[in-house]
């Protein structure tokens, strides 16, 4: 397609936008989908992104593509970020993270939050993450690096009896085939000790490892279900075709922690509308209040009425409203 044509299909895409009620809901799985895209280089253009977000808050306004646009800007001072860290390592000899290492550092604020797990890391992969925070330190004193583990990729070699081959995988499965570097053979329970994981991640992991299209890893015994009593060892006679292979991690489905979100995000959003029409007009009645709420609140969402009056007892016990003494319908803004 031209450049033409797909700003007019992204016109078009934006436009039935506004046939949406639940437009959070829409920001917010765009957002995490976006977040995929940049951060593992997924866009086909940049220009595009950028286009559609520009569309985005010509029809919803700025506050519905503030975190998405901080999103691209801050990849873009991360690249800045990275060239800094070689500089770093070129002009300190005695440092040496002793692999190749790409680090993209991000604003808390603007991301899809993503769980970050203690993984206990490899000792390969230990020093080059205290090298990195040795030169973060010398470029802030006031941040704190937060490690997001399983958005990391590792290209590691593998060395088998046919033949050498590289593999692309997650943090989480280099950091389980690397412990075979020491070991023979390991137990399930052997395997989450040594990476600190709780089950339902370990079984994903190893399930990729054994049981999927390349079994980089031999089961004991050999089915294809992972469970507590397995032992894993290396499997020296892989081979495969291809010189470099991905091996993918099973899919998380994301879709009711997304949910979950925005509906954390509703509550907030109630809260601050019934406070800012309060602080404005002192005392109101119970069915103004939850109209104007619902007015307040309608271009971005249609709050549930049920929910609307849990915020209401939720901000009278807080003591940010009361009720009035003579008629409990109506509610007084405590300032």
């Amino acid at each position: 397609m031209s450049d033409e044509a797909i700003e007019e299909t992204l016109g078009k895409v934006v436009k039935l936008l506004a046939y949406i009620t639940d437009k959070d809901l829409f920001a917010e799985f765009y957002r995490k989908k976006l977040a995929r895209r940049l951060l593992f280089d997924r866009s086909a253009n940049d220009d595009h992104e950028k286009c559609i977000l520009t569309k985005l808050k010509q029809q919803c306004g700025g506050q519905f593509t503030s975190k998405m646009e901080g999103m691209i800007v801050d990849l873009t001072l991360a690249r800045d970020n990275q060239l800094k860290f070689q500089e770093y390592l070129n002009e300190n000899s005695d440092v040496n993270p002793g692999i190749d290492l790409t680090v993209t550092v991000l604003t808390t604020g603007f991301w899809p939050s993503y769980k970050s797990f203690d993984l206990r890391l490899p000792s390969e992969m230990v020093k080059c993450v205290e090298v990195f925070k040795g030169f973060y330190e010398t470029r802030t004193k006031h941040r704190k690096l937060t490690w997001i583990y399983s958005l990391g990729t590792c290209n590691i070699i593998g060395k088998f009896d046919p033949k050498t081959i590289e593999l692309i995988v997650s943090t989480y499965q280099a950091a389980a085939l690397l412990l075979f570097n020491t070991a023979d053979k390991l137990t399930y329970s052997e395997i989450m000790t040594q990476l600190n994981l709780n089950n339902e991640d370990l079984v994903r992991l190893l399930h990729s490892l054994s049981c999927a299209k390349y079994k980089i890893l031999l089961k004991e015994p050999n089915t294809k279900t992972i469970s507590p009593n397995d032992i894993f060892e290396f499997n020296s006679k892989f081979t495969d075709k291809m010189r470099r292979i991905k091996i993918p991690l099973p899919p998380v489905d994301e879709r009711k922690k997304v949910i979950e979100d925005v509906d954390q995000d509703r509550r907030y959003a109630i809260d601050a509308a019934i406070v800012r029409i309060m602080k404005s007009r002192k005392v109101l009645g119970h069915q103004q209040l939850v109209l104007e709420c619902v007015e307040l609140l309608s271009s971005m969402f249609k709050p549930d009425i049920k929910t609307i009056k849990k915020r209401i007892e939720d901000l009278i016990t807080r003591d940010y409203l009361e009720r009035d003494k003579d008629n409990p319908n109506t509610f007084k803004y405590l300032a």
